[in-house]
């Protein structure tokens, strides 16, 4: 699985020089609700395909009303790359929120100012600060995302004020500044060290917190204001008046996007030394899921969601450190026996630092929060297409899936008018085997095996009706090894979780140097044979359905030399290992057409030239692969490869450093990388984990 570097969180993202720009990490893709996506809406009814093609950054479709919405969130730097403006009557609008990075918070021995959040800026329709329309244009656009500022050390020569927080920028290239196409937010102001006086470090799209005095009264850094983009928000840090060592005395409070800091004052209403709160922007997932970006705020449920740009709360002499504005602020400082060092804000929110506390050895202040760019725009109309709840939605091929990559209800309406359901199940993959600290230490772990996988069609039962669904566990990585567990679709339905891999350490004929049995089982160590799996033998015909699923044998350990076998994978055997190489875990199976969505990216890479009826040859949208085995003594020279589909590479051998085998990717139920050898005195080494399960399910639209 070389492929995607266990690389989980990789983005969409082409312009992010540590994306490979496939966009298949599926970490991004689920974590932020990817499976909202519509893909080929055409097939639909009351679909049009007339809304602007782009590429670039996390991609999450939506639905808001009839409205489906596509939105583009960048956490890092990139390029939105539009290829097509809308056509049909759909409109060429661009809805943006550009956040910058939040300020540091103020570092010295007491008392320091928290970080102002970075400037707030947005065209969202219905929001407060309701910036100008923007049209899209076909051609490149740079995004930028601004860093937080770190937060101030403390003492001389070292800075004391927080740093400021990096711009965030979104435009079209080649564009000059200023201009209406150039949207820029400005970094948030850094927090003021003890004593420090207001200089320029402490302004910027929120003002940085005041630091606590004993003599005159400190003023909170300003906001910086941008005639050419007069809706952004942002207000002033908070003051300080001269407090020392009095009862709670602290540094202001970090201004945010909603309002301005709060100074440290015994008559503040609003509490001394809080942040700014923050402001909410709905513009990257609907409200009646999770925001997979932003911060918590006010109140419960869907409604507290999405905040950003809260100013982080200023230091404490001896109390508490002040809270942060909600929108990701964060808590200052407090005295001795707490935290001194104020606290680090949140990523992509622009979140201020805290404010250090009190102590003699000089308190750190907090480091503000990365900023982060969403643009999104319309792409269809949607009337009365969901049937059913549960799960991520999506739109794709004429048909309404539901994608499950947690435990969860698939419930139906009284809307329902489908004879049967589609549905891929696959269990929890099986880690691979560890070494433990045995007399053979020298051993390489067996792959874990995958977990079972069954698709297929099913009747759902009388309407409204709620079927319960369970998504198996990877096995943990350990010296020894686990099993996945089983995931189901309702109890008819159930797949299997795959075997760990045998592990080493103990001297022959530990029974544990088996790959353990499973829906794919998991390859042996060192002359001991793989597991056995549950499911039947691939290949066969994508979308038939065998009554066990498939899941295939583990491959033996090496009978002369200590290498892993290679777990099995649901579309083949895990290879035997024969030295000098480790097992490779046995291939996966790629998904019916009903979920192969081509710009989805769903699964990892396989065969471009498969010899499975009913296969494509994209190379794409592979599941359940099996584990590589891992190297054993003596050294050999090629590693067991994780199936393809997910499975993790075994680990290599000799020591120092230990090498643990690699962990399956997540929500495709491959099997983990088997250990490498360790070799004294370094005894004891972990097989990586499995991958979780997944549960589709598909319906006509």
């Amino acid at each position: 699985m070389g492929y995607l570097g266990r690389r989980i969180g990789k983005s969409t993202d082409t312009g992010n020089p540590t994306a490979d720009g496939t966009g298949s990490g599926l970490l991004d893709l689920f974590s932020n609700g990817y499976f909202q996506r519509q893909g080929n809406i055409y097939n639909a009814p009351g679909f049009d395909p007339s809304g602007i093609s782009a590429t670039g950054g996390i991609i999450n479709d939506y639905s808001v009303s009839s409205d489906v919405y596509r939105a583009h969130i960048f956490t890092s730097s990139g390029t939105f790359v539009v290829s097509r403006l809308a056509e049909g009557g759909f409109p060429d609008s661009l809805e943006y929120l550009v956040v910058a990075g939040g300020g540091g918070g103020g570092g010295e021995s007491s008392q320091s100012g928290g970080g102002g959040a970075g400037g707030f800026r947005t065209n969202l329709t219905g929001h407060p600060v309701k910036a100008a329309d923007y049209t899209a244009e076909v051609g490149t656009y740079t995004v930028t995302v601004g860093a937080g500022g770190l937060g101030g050390l403390g003492p001389s020569p070292t800075p004391q004020y927080g740093l400021q927080g990096g711009n965030s920028e979104f435009f079209p290239t080649p564009v000059s500044y200023p201009s209406t196409k150039r949207v820029r937010s400005v970094g948030g102001g850094g927090g003021a060290g003890y004593a420090k006086a207001p200089g320029p470090e402490m302004n910027g799209g929120s003002g940085g917190g005041a630091a606590n005095t004993t003599s005159a009264p400190r003023a909170g850094g300003t906001t910086i204001t941008d005639p050419n983009h007069p809706q952004i928000a942002g207000y002033a840090g908070g003051d300080d008046s001269p407090s020392y060592n009095a009862d709670g005395a602290g540094g202001g409070g970090g201004g945010g996007a909603g309002i301005a800091g709060s100074p440290d004052s015994p008559t503040t209403p609003r509490g001394r030394g809080t942040g700014g709160y923050g402001m909410q922007a709905l513009i990257a997932g609907p409200p009646a899921n999770p925001q997979p970006i932003g911060a918590p705020g006010p109140g419960s449920g869907a409604a507290a969601t999405g905040y950003f740009a809260g100013g982080g709360g200023g230091g404490c002499y001896n109390g508490a450190g002040y809270a942060g504005g909600y929108g990701g602020g964060a808590t200052g400082g407090g005295p001795p026996g707490a935290s001194r060092d104020g606290n680090h804000a949140a990523s992509s929110t622009g979140g201020g630092g805290g404010g250090s506390g009190f102590d003699s050895s000089y308190g750190r202040g907090g480091n503000g929060g990365s900023g982060v760019v969403v643009v999104r725009y319309k792409i269809a109309s949607v009337p009365g297409v969901q049937k059913a709840t549960g799960g991520s939605v999506s739109y794709y091929g004429g048909k309404t899936i539901h994608t499950f990559t947690s435990s969860g209800t698939f419930a139906t309406t009284s809307d329902w008018s489908a004879a049967d359901v589609e549905y891929v199940v696959i269990g929890g993959g099986g880690s691979g085997g560890g070494v433990g600290t045995g007399p053979h230490y020298n051993d390489g772990g067996g792959g874990g095996g995958a977990g079972a996988y069954r698709t297929g069609t099913t009747p759902i039962g009388a309407h409204p009706v709620s079927t319960s669904i369970q998504i198996g566990a990877g096995g943990g990585g350990s010296q020894t090894s686990t099993d996945g567990t089983a995931s189901y679709f309702g109890t008819p339905i159930t797949s299997p979780g795959g075997g760990g891999g045998g592990f080493g350490g103990e001297a022959p004929p530990a029974p544990n140097k088996t790959g353990r049995n499973g829906g794919s089982a998991g390859g042996g160590v060192y002359g001991n044979g793989g597991g056995t799996g549950s499911g039947d033998t691939f290949p066969g015909t994508i979308g038939s359905t065998p009554a066990n699923g498939w899941g295939n044998d583990g491959g033996d350990g090496g009978a002369s030399y200590q290498q892993g076998g290679g777990g099995g994978g649901a579309g083949g055997v895990g290879a035997d290992a024969a030295h000098p190489a480790a097992g490779p875990g046995g291939v996966g199976i790629q998904l019916p057409s009903t979920f192969r969505d081509p710009k989805s990216g769903v699964g990892a890479p396989g065969p471009t030239s498969p010899s499975v009826t009913g296969a494509d040859t994209s190379g794409k949208f592979y599941v359940a692969g099996g584990g590589g085995g891992g190297l054993g003594n003596p050294a050999g020279d090629t590693i067991g490869t994780g199936g393809a589909g997910g499975g993790g590479d075994g680990g290599l051998d000799d020591a120092p450093p230990l090498h643990p085998g690699e962990s399956a990717l997540a929500n495709t139920g491959s099997g983990g990388g088997g250990s490498g050898n360790v070799g004294p005195p370094q005894e004891g080494n972990r097989g990586g984990s499995g991958g979780s399960g997944i549960v589709i399910v598909a319906y006509p639209t």
